[in-house]
């Protein structure tokens, strides 16, 4: 009795120093102080246990301790797949509505009007001493405002097509469901008010001009109301089209650029004029050729375009004599220029773009319909070709 009363008093000042270290072990402030006083000396429970325990005891310590281990791997492996496929799942979503929202856009429209207005910005440039920052913010201003503004129109559209792009364009997101009206509404509004912010803001009369035009003819051409809905008659939605891509564009941004930022006085250069004379044209093969691929949801729809009066194979012989008949007219343009570097330009892109045209106008069927929108987007190309050549002219 007095044997084991001996050997309980022996642990108890051995477990109380164990656990006075292990306590004072978890201050950080007093760590030093610790290792200085004990030295080398490590104290865990299971040094404890082993201490104070038999050795079947610290087997089972030991069993349990790896069970618990293993545990605690699955559930924290299990929550790491987790958030990872959370993070995966967020990722792909949000791609998804950027994808939604570059297709919303129309983006073959988007490349069109910064390679247009950039083209045509460069026009009133005259030495290298005109590229300074205020040259660059005008430019930039009248860029932002006008892409805000394409966004508007063709979102706009879209609203008021539905139905018909579940026939023509399934792939755009409001007819594929991919955005919701209210959300469609959303964007359209907020880029329209910020399109008008920034002209407002830039106190620039031609490009608010622009702005303003853009927004009536877009809005004329689609919102289906008695006396608008534009698209409906051929002529008038070819009038849109032709007003804003070929007049407004050249000539409103060439005067933002002229008057409102250089502050010199407005005069239409050779450039200018070639220019908004074969965007004309372009724009009309443009405004005709979009009927070809969604000529059986305008008929479906009573939308009169010109390809659902004349055919297909009609419009698309027309649009291709128009253009063809324009690089003619460009290249006796670059022939009559007194500047060889200019010549040599003109005569060079215009011939080599004229004959792509042709060879590639030669193996069209256009009873295919897969070779249908990539001819359309093949146009587009060559519209935003002419861009580069006409600060040449």
């Amino acid at each position: 009795m007095h044997q084991v009363t001996s050997s309980a008093a022996t642990l108890r000042p051995a477990a109380a120093v164990a656990a006075h270290a292990l306590r004072l072990s978890t201050d950080h402030r007093e760590g030093p102080k610790i290792r200085a006083r004990f030295g080398a000396m490590k104290f865990s429970w299971t040094e404890t246990l082993n201490a104070t325990s038999p050795t079947k005891a610290t087997g089972r310590h030991h069993k349990h301790s790896s069970v618990l281990k293993v545990r605690c791997w699955v559930a924290t492996h299990h929550q790491h797949n987790s958030n990872a496929q959370r993070f995966q799942a967020t990722g792909i979503g949000i791609a998804k509505i950027l994808h939604a929202f570059y297709q919303f856009c129309r983006p073959h429209t988007i490349f069109g009007t910064i390679i247009g207005i950039t083209s045509v910005s460069l026009l009133p440039v005259k030495s290298l001493d005109d590229f300074t920052l205020t040259v660059l913010w005008g430019y930039l201003e009248a860029l932002a405002a006008a892409l805000c503004m394409n966004i508007y129109v063709v979102g706009l559209n879209q609203l008021f097509d539905i139905e018909i792009d579940k026939v023509n364009k399934p792939i755009l997101p409001l007819a594929s469901g991919e955005f919701s009206v209210p959300t469609a509404v959303l964007l359209v509004v907020s880029f329209l008010v910020m399109s008008i912010s920034i002209g407002v803001r830039s106190k620039s009369a031609p490009l608010m001009c622009a702005l303003l035009v853009s927004f009536l003819l877009g809005s004329a051409y689609s919102i289906n109301v008695p006396f608008l809905r534009w698209k409906q008659h051929a002529f008038l939605a070819a009038f849109c089209i032709i007003f804003v891509r070929a007049v407004l564009v050249q000539l409103a941004f060439f005067a933002h650029m002229q008057q409102h930022v250089l502050k010199r006085p407005l005069a239409p250069t050779r450039s200018v004029v070639f220019a908004t004379c074969f965007m004309c044209c372009f724009s009309a093969v443009i405004a005709l050729f979009k009927d070809i691929p969604d000529v059986d949801g305008d008929r479906y729809f009573g939308i009169q375009s010109m390809t659902v009066r004349l055919g297909q194979q009609r419009v698309y012989r027309l649009c291709v004599n128009i253009l063809m008949t324009a690089y003619a007219a460009a290249i006796l343009v670059g022939a009559s220029s007194t500047n060889l570097y200019q010549k040599i330009v003109i005569l060079t892109g215009h011939g080599l773009l004229a004959s792509t045209l042709w060879q590639r106008a030669q193996q069209f069927d256009i009873a295919n319909k897969e070779c249908i929108t990539p001819f359309y987007m093949f146009i587009w190309k060559l519209f935003y070709a002419e861009y580069f050549l006409i600060p040449f002219v």
